[in-house]
């Protein structure tokens, strides 16, 4: 039930940037920044983080995912270290993903073959 269910809400939120690209005139960094924006705003609300229980992958793995984890990073940061953590704490918690893009994307641009798009 938890595939199914990390499944169906990551298909949601995939759904809503599709429905954004399709009908709005946003651009795709428009709405990858209002993806993450939104999971740091509903992880400081306390929304998102029975999401997350809820979906599992499903909801960590897409951007809103990332901004949940830059706020509870954030979160936890504080209650150790006080102010300093509002600083430290996104970075802590975004480094593995962080990270693991850049790496990937190494990886990636050592095997491509890069060429024009004509």
């Amino acid at each position: 039930m938890e595939y199914f269910n990390a499944f169906w809400v990551g298909g949601a939120i995939c759904l809503v940037g599709q429905l954004l690209i399709d009908l709005t005139k946003l651009t795709p960094a428009r709405i990858m920044v209002t993806y993450v924006t939104a999971g740091v705003f509903l992880g400081a609300l306390g929304l998102y983080g029975p999401v997350v229980d809820y979906a599992g992958a499903g909801a960590t793995v897409p951007l809103c995912g990332f901004g949940w984890a830059l706020s509870e990073g954030v979160r936890k940061a504080v209650i150790e270290q006080g102010f300093l953590g509002v600083f430290t704490g996104g970075l802590t918690a975004g480094a593995a993903g962080t990270t693991a893009a850049v790496f990937f994307g190494y990886l990636a641009a050592l095997v491509a073959k890069p060429r024009d798009k004509s």
